[in-house]
């Protein structure tokens, strides 16, 4: 149980690091804590043991989690960029379309 909590810990300073060096819109500290813990997961599995930096293995684990919170907070942040942007072109084709519609009837 003690490790539960201590990588949720770890988890959410990884993911607010990661919210804050991004800034990606995050809604809550619960997202903050699971892109902490999947980015912890992801830096692990891509940069294993090559940020140990310390002697000290939570300091390393933190390091290598935001780390990978950060990357995944970066593709989180391109993913809301298109699809806003998506959106944003959407809206536009149809205001268009809108317009040439009522504009052939006046």
């Amino acid at each position: 149980m003690e490790e539960v909590l201590i990588i949720c810990l770890i988890g959410g300073i990884a993911g607010w690091v990661a919210g804050a060096v991004v800034k990606y819109e995050s809604e809550n500290i619960f997202l903050d804590i699971l892109i902490g813990i999947v980015g912890g997961y992801v830096g692990y599995k891509l940069f294993g043991q090559k940020l140990n930096i310390t002697e000290n293995i939570w300091i390393n684990k933190t390091i290598t989690s935001t780390a990978g919170a950060t990357l995944l907070a970066l593709i989180i942040k391109l993913i809301q960029m298109v699809v806003a942007n998506a959106a944003k072109g959407t809206e536009k084709v149809t205001r268009a379309v809108t317009q040439d519609k009522y504009s052939r009837h006046g």
